[in-house]
């Protein structure tokens, strides 16, 4: 079956606020086995609307309507969909029972006038209770089709779809689509694409996709089936396949994992602690790790030494290696890698120093060069980089580059 997503709102069109409602539903809907071929935005305007619905419904099976559903009067979704379906509008008593109930538990019953208009709904319509909010959802049909109508917050939006959304479309549309992301890093999106060449050609059900991410690759496999365990059957030898190939390189078959949440567990696995020691990253490495719930286990302290005088003081970075080889060198990672485990007393470190740019950069030492060094149980391990995007870029890789190092050599440490 095949559905369509319209997004209602001068707003999204003015650019004041990022559409994420159709990302969500887009993916939602892929998962559940539907077809997307078309997503519109359109503003508060009854005409247009009224037209976008009109041409929704002649070329798809469901319009999913996202966002107009609330008590203002350019909240005009309800209204221009009940008229290009021919139906009437009329109060339903038990949207307004809750709708009540709502203002009293949340607004001490304070209720405008215009709240009301949240419980007129179409004739005939099957009315989706709204859990997070006062504006119900609301489904017709009629002649084969449906137009699904969502209210536009996102924290009322997905709970909505999560609960009775997918549910309705999974009776639709029954068989659907499943899928797990294999996550790998410290190899090359050129270099992982080619490495599954022949499966990407052979590909039928399940199928094989990549995505690049920031010093990452992903890839997704999916499988078209009537249940979770078939589908799983589907997949197996595809994600066995790709463990065959690039083994402990792939960090994690979960969707929701990130590549610092897969280290910090690592790191718990072998009872380890860990520092940072940071120039031009200035922090965002320590960051990425302490995002991760938990991290506290395994992080205690970190460093950001921007200037050569912190890096002497506090990590024992000699005078002399600043002086002969600079800041930005393999020297001077090496010697910050071990001073800051040394400082931190740490049973690892890991270090970053480089030119983020767009300035400060020489002949001999371009912007986006970066030494990151890791010290496992005193084994220090130093890595050269050079990137060349923005300032923010190249920190970013930085910080991933950084982590992926130090997965490796948890990894070659059996400790």
């Amino acid at each position: 079956m095949t559905v369509e997503l319209i997004s209602v709102g001068t707003e999204i069109l003015l650019g004041n606020i990022v559409n994420t409602n159709a990302a969500y539903l887009a993916e939602k809907c892929a998962l559940l086995g539907l077809s997307c071929y078309h997503q519109s935005a359109v503003g508060d305007n009854e005409e247009r609307l009224e037209d976008a619905i009109k041409l929704a419904l002649s070329r798809s099976d469901i319009v999913i309507l996202s966002g107009g559903l609330g008590p203002t009067k350019d909240d005009i979704t309800k209204e221009v969909t009940a008229k290009v379906f021919g139906r009437g509008i009329k109060e339903d008593a038990h949207t307004k029972a809750r709708i009540q109930e709502y203002f009293r538990q949340v607004h001490s019953g304070q209720i405008t006038p215009n709240n009301w208009k949240q419980a007129m709904v179409p004739e005939g319509a099957i009315v989706v209770d709204n859990h997070n909010g006062t504006a119900p959802g609301l489904i017709i049909e009629e002649n084969g089709k449906a137009a699904i109508l969502l209210p536009g917050p996102p924290n009322e939006i997905k709970p909505m779809f999560e609960r009775d959304i997918a549910s309705y479309l999974n009776k639709l549309q029954p068989e659907g689509i499943y899928s797990k992301m294999v996550k790998i890093c410290s190899v090359g999106e050129s270099k992982a694409e080619t490495m599954v060449a022949d499966l990407m050609d052979a590909q039928t059900n399940p199928t094989l996709a990549p995505y690049a991410k920031t010093g990452e690759v992903h890839f997704r496999v999916t499988a078209r089936a009537k249940s979770e365990e078939e589908a799983e059957q589907l997949m197996k030898p595809m994600v066995d396949e790709l463990y065959k190939r690039f083994g402990d390189k792939i960090y994690t078959t979960e969707e929701e994992v990130t590549l610092e949440e897969a280290i910090v567990e690592l790191l718990k696995e072998k009872n380890l602690l860990v520092t940072t020691a940071e120039s031009c990253t200035g922090g965002l490495l320590a960051g990425r790790l302490l995002n991760v719930p938990g991290a506290s286990s395994v992080y205690k302290e970190g460093y950001i030494t921007y200037s050569n005088d912190a890096k002497e003081r506090i990590l024992g970075v000699k005078r002399e290696t600043l002086m002969e080889y600079g800041a930005v060198s393999p020297q001077t990672a090496y010697e910050m890698a071990a001073g800051a485990a040394k400082a931190a007393g740490a049973d690892a470190a890991l270090s970053v120093t480089g030119i983020a740019g767009p300035g400060g950069g020489t002949k001999e030492k371009p912007v986006g060069l970066v030494y990151i060094g890791c010290c496992v149980k005193g084994n220090v391990r130093v890595e050269e980089f050079y990137f060349t995007g923005s300032r923010d870029k190249n920190r970013d890789y930085s910080v991933v580059r950084a982590l992926t190092l130090l997965r490796e050599e948890l990894l070659k440490h059996h400790l």
